[in-house]
């Protein structure tokens, strides 16, 4: 597997190995050997899907706060997607900045998102599904969410504001000047 770091430390992004023959191909999409050798004891403990119907749809961008911050570990198994990471490490030189990556069921990559940092994504394309395993339960309680189209953020989503398609929660998220949330940056 190959692992490219981004332009934020600790925000990876995973190339599993494809063997291809004639049938199609097989893939090892997660060893927790290698996973630990390259970046750190994690251990998942719950794993999730989600299935967006149109093309243009956005969720996000979550994140869970301290005791119950996930990392999580992304995967497009299904279409594609624009996924996002948003550093809200407090102490962090990378603070409010954010990474996007292609993921898809034809690249098969990954992006690992480690504690602290707000996820979400945009579908490409009609009948997107990813799959993401976390390192935490959901906990209602610590459960937040940043607004997705903060102008502070700067992110490119692909789709026009007026063309998102959002969840009611996701349209209510504050932005960043009005965020408060427990994650430092450090050891």
């Amino acid at each position: 597997m190959l692992i490219e770091s981004t332009t934020i430390p600790g925000l990876l992004l995973l190339k599993p190995e494809r063997r291809i023959d004639p049938r199609g191909y097989f893939t090892e999409t997660f060893r927790a050997d290698q996973f630990q050798a390259m970046i750190g004891p994690f251990a998942f403990v719950q794993e999730n899907q989600s299935f967006s119907r149109k093309a243009g749809t956005v969720r996000g961008l979550h994140f869970q706060l301290a005791p119950r911050a996930q990392g999580k570990l992304v995967s497009c198994i299904a279409g594609s997607l624009w996924d996002v990471a948003v550093d809200l490490r407090n102490g962090s030189p990378a603070f409010g900045r954010s990474v996007a990556v292609v993921l898809s069921e034809e690249n098969g990559h990954q992006l690992w998102v480690p504690p602290g940092f707000a996820h979400g994504f945009c579908t490409l394309e009609d009948r997107t599904s990813i799959s993401y395993k976390v390192t935490d339960y959901y906990s209602p309680d610590h459960d937040r969410g940043l607004q997705w189209n903060d102008p502070a953020l700067a992110i490119e989503w692909p789709v026009a504001v007026g063309k998102a398609i959002l969840s009611d929660r996701d349209q209510k998220h504050p932005n960043l000047g009005d965020l408060h949330t427990n994650f430092v940056f450090g050891p």
